[in-house]
């Protein structure tokens, strides 16, 4: 009986791992919604975006942004998250531009 339940643990332990080790491989996204202005005042809205990578904006870039998700963001006014200095947007606040500043053109999520 010993043996039995011994590689009845050790099975049980191995399919656990599995489990998880599938389970961590799902994309992590930001809970809630983030909303956005173009230059051109459209309202643009994405709801639970990836944790991971680089988010770019409508080719007009943003004006406005309203961070509804659980997650704070970094804005950029360059298309690939990269150079000039991010602006940190915390979860759930929302930030602007200044007039006459260049606007937003991607986003990350900081995790």
């Amino acid at each position: 009986m010993s043996v039995h339940r011994r590689l009845g643990t050790a099975a049980g332990a191995a399919l656990l791992t599995l489990a998880v080790a599938g389970c961590s491989g799902l994309g992590r996204s930001a809970v809630g919604t983030i909303t956005y202005e173009t230059s051109n005042e459209v309202v643009v809205s994405v709801t639970s975006p990836s944790v991971k990578g680089c988010h770019r904006l409508a080719p007009a870039g943003a004006t406005r942004i309203e961070n509804r998700s659980l997650v704070d963001i970094i804005m950029y006014t360059t298309p690939r998250c990269r150079g000039g200095n991010g602006v940190y947007v915390a979860s759930r606040s929302g930030d602007s531009i200044v007039p006459g500043a260049l606007p937003w053109r991607s986003y990350s999520l900081v995790h």
